[in-house]
């Protein structure tokens, strides 16, 4: 007598972004953008240092200390990955932002303008596939993620160092969740 085969579930399909440059309006949602030329063209920013400097301020307010959380500035040296995916889950911090900064590193040909991947959705106690957006971040481009914002973990095009200044506490802030359907990206 053979065994009744169960037909297995039918692979998900992927839900498939496009990619877009990373603008303050596309991610005000999510966070906020300072773009280093546009901040500094011309004469923009302000004068300090009698006059041997000039300063651009990262725009947002940035949540550091809830529930006795203190602010930490480090770098994350960042391993190349494929900026297309699959990618599987995402995770938030409830209680603080996160600033990333790129610092220097060494492109390959064709991704010379790209430091990392940003993915990114909004959502109460899951992310909302409806609010999945993607992002190429230029690598003089900061952003800070507001608190809540769904993200993946950090996607560097290439190998890089990022400055990055988070809220630390002695309760960890990081909640991670598995998406229902894997997200995959497509460049322009």
């Amino acid at each position: 007598m053979m065994a009744a085969m169960t037909p297995s579930a039918a692979p998900t399909a992927p839900i498939v972004l496009q990619a877009q440059p990373l603008s303050a309006t596309a991610m005000a949602p999510y966070g906020w953008v300072l773009d280093i030329d546009q901040a500094f063209a011309g004469e923009a920013g302000r004068a300090i240092n009698a006059g041997t400097s000039r300063r651009a301020d990262v725009p947002g307010e940035l949540a550091l200390s809830a529930q006795g959380g203190r602010a930490l500035a480090c770098v994350f040296r960042a391993r190349a990955q494929s900026s297309v995916g699959p990618w599987h889950l995402l995770e938030r911090h409830q209680l603080g932002t996160q600033t990333f900064v790129p610092l220097g590193g060494n492109a390959p040909p064709g991704h010379g303008d790209v430091a990392c991947m940003l993915l990114v959705a909004l959502g109460d106690e899951r992310p909302d596939e409806r609010t999945l957006q993607a992002f190429w971040v230029h690598p003089r481009q900061a952003f800070t993620l507001k608190a809540g914002t769904w993200h993946h973990p950090l996607i560097a095009t290439h190998d890089r160092d990022f400055l990055v200044i988070e809220r630390v506490a002695p309760i960890p802030d990081c909640e991670v969740v598995t998406l229902t359907r894997p997200v995959s990206i497509q460049w322009p």
